[in-house]
Parts: C-alpha cells; sequence; structure tokens
C-alpha cells in the first residue's frame, strides 16, 4: 500500500497535527528491559518517523538526551513531537529547554503551587520556548480547576492510564474532556504486552518471573489483584481473538482500536524498545476501522463479570496510584 492510501490516523493537538500511536520511550529509563545501541536507537526512531510516528513521549534520563539529539539532527525536525516531562519540584533549565511540547506531572495535589508552575509554563508558551502544555495523571478534580482557571485551549491534554482493563477514565475525565476540549493521551493500553495474542492461552506468570518486564510486572498485578482474574483474563483475550478474526486484526489492534474509539481520546502511547522490539506495521493495523455495536457487546460481556468500574474507588482516581 502507498503512503498516501495508507489508513493512519490523525489528530490536532494545540498546533500541531500529531499521529494517534505514540512512540512510548520508558523503557529506554532502565536497562531492565534491555539496551541497545544509541546509534541502532537513533535508527529506531527515524524508522518510525519515516512511517508517519512523528510523536514520542515519556521522556526520562539518558531518554531526554537521545531524543533530543535525534529530533535536532533531523531532516523533518519539524514535524517531531517530543512530549517531555516536567516533574515538580526539581531543578529545571528553562533557559535551554526548547521543546515541542512539555507535560506536568504534580507529586503531592496538598500543595496547590501545580497552578502557580503552570502560569510560568503559560508564560513560556507565550514566548515560543515550548509549543503547548500537558498534564500528567492529574485526577478530574484537578484537571477541570486547572482548565477553568487557566481558561480554554491552554491545556491541551491529560495523560493517564486507559485500556479494557483500566477503565478510570470513562467515570468523569471523560466528561472533563468533553467540556474543555481536551485530548486523553494513554498509556498501558496494551498493559505491557499482556493484551497480545502471545498471551493467549497461557498460563498465568508469576509476578517474580525473570521474563517479565518491569511494565508486565506492574500490569500483571493490577490484572490479578485490582480488575479480576487471570481466568477473566483469557476469557477477555479470547473474546478479542474472535473479533479480531473479522477484521483480519490481532488482539493488540482490537484493544488499541477499542481505546481509540473513545472520542476524548487522542492517542495512545504504544512502548517500543527501539533497536530490540518494535513493531511499526503491526501496530498500524490499529487503524482503518472502528469496532462495531456487536464487538463492544462483546467485550462489554466480559467486563461486566471484572471488577473494572469499580477500579476507580479500590485505587482511586486516575494517576491516584502514583501518589500512595
Amino acid at each position: 500500500m502507498s503512503p498516501s492510501n495508507r489508513p493512519f490516523e490523525t489528530f490536532e493537538i494545540g498546533p500541531f497535527v500529531a499521529p494517534r500511536i505514540w512512540t512510548g520511550l520508558w523503557q529506554l529509563s532502565s536497562n531492565a528491559w534491555g539496551s541497545a545501541s544509541v546509534p541502532k536507537i537513533r535508527q529506531g526512531m527515524a524508522r518510525h518517523v519515516d512511517m508517519g510516528y512523528t510523536a514520542f513521549a515519556d521522556h526520562y534520563g539518558s531518554a531526554e538526551i537521545i531524543f533530543g539529539q535525534f529530533r535536532e539532527s533531523s531532516l523533518s525536525k519539524e514535524r517531531i513531537i517530543g512530549a517531555t516531562k516536567w516533574h515538580v519540584p526539581q531543578r529545571f533549565d528553562f533557559a535551554t529547554a526548547l521543546m515541542s511540547r512539555l507535560q506536568l506531572h504534580w507529586q503531592d495535589y496538598s500543595d496547590p503551587n501545580y497552578m502557580v508552575a503552570l502560569s510560568h509554563l503559560l508564560d513560556l508558551h507565550l514566548e515560543g520556548v515550548i509549543g503547548s502544555i500537558g498534564l500528567v495523571n492529574f485526577d478530574t478534580i484537578r484537571t477541570d480547576q486547572i482548565c477553568t482557571e487557566l481558561g480554554p485551549g491552554v491545556i491541551v491534554s491529560n495523560q493517564v492510564q486507559f485500556s479494557l482493563i483500566d477503565t478510570r477514565p470513562l467515570h468523569g475525565m471523560a466528561d472533563i474532556c468533553e467540556k474543555h476540549g481536551l485530548k486523553l493521551l494513554t498509556y498501558g493500553t496494551l498493559c505491557g504486552g499482556f493484551l497480545a495474542d502471545k498471551w493467549l492461552g497461557e498460563h498465568e506468570p508469576s509476578l517474580y518471573s525473570s521474563d517479565l518486564t518491569p511494565s508486565q510486572r506492574k500490569y500483571l498485578d493490577m490484572i490479578l489483584r485490582a480488575w479480576g482474574s487471570w481466568e477473566l483474563f483469557q476469557s477477555l483475550l479470547l473474546v478479542l481473538r474472535r473479533i479480531g478474526d473479522r477484521y483480519g486484526r490481532s488482539i493488540a489492534n482490537i484493544a488499541t482500536r477499542w481505546v481509540l474509539d473513545h472520542p476524548f481520546v487522542g492517542a495512545v502511547l504504544i512502548g517500543v524498545r527501539l533497536g530490540l522490539a518494535e513493531h511499526p506495521d503491526e501496530n498500524e493495523k490499529a487503524f482503518g476501522f472502528h469496532l462495531s455495536a456487536q464487538d463492544e457487546a462483546e467485550i462489554e460481556a466480559v467486563l461486566d463479570h471484572s471488577n473494572g468500574r469499580t477500579m476507580i474507588t479500590s485505587i482511586g482516581d486516575c494517576g491516584a496510584e502514583y501518589r500512595q
């Protein structure tokens, strides 16, 4: 299929036109996922950009440096979006922080100075230092407060966890997105890779298995302790496989499409181990179709047996698990 005929989906976020699948770089923050050489990582970034995956997020540590160098050296740098994070409090050199986006994470809500921090970021945005301002793991109440006080269009996104397993954004956050014209950038959409064909029919893995990545341990714990059981998860995978057969798609494609079909979602972040494990061609198959009412009903029939709707009370609202 020629590039012009590919069903590649985009959306508007602030002044940018971005793909609806972003490349997550969390895996570059630790060698626990395995590591590739910096040249191979840059080659992987270039390969993604050439295919239309021009947005990268979850920048920590060396990932920040590698991505920054890649973007500055790229002939296509004006179309490459980097969503970096500012964790407060920490030292931050605004004078050298020229970037396309910046996302604010605030650890302690008892300190209300996140509004002060955001006012400074707004000044930098107006000066052209940063392209847009987004939030990371802000809950429904604070997201509504921030968007109300700063006014329309200032905050363009909130990055939160959202998947077939973690549906907390459906309980409040979705309404706030509609109210303020906000888009969610969602992570955990594939639960660290568990929402995939390779796990269909597999026995329950041990949380302490050396074969699991840190991301998989996190989401396996959520599946088993908060959402339901491995048996119920297998039922979900089976339903997703049957739906995938109707469209010639994988389980991961169906799980991604389910998230993308929600109008308040701008894009999903799919983690990539650049130079080691990349699936840009496979991920692209999440585009070009929509789930039917029958598909959604079959999925809901499984989710009805889970604790998904009560996770917002057992875990807390979006991002609460990072503040406990």
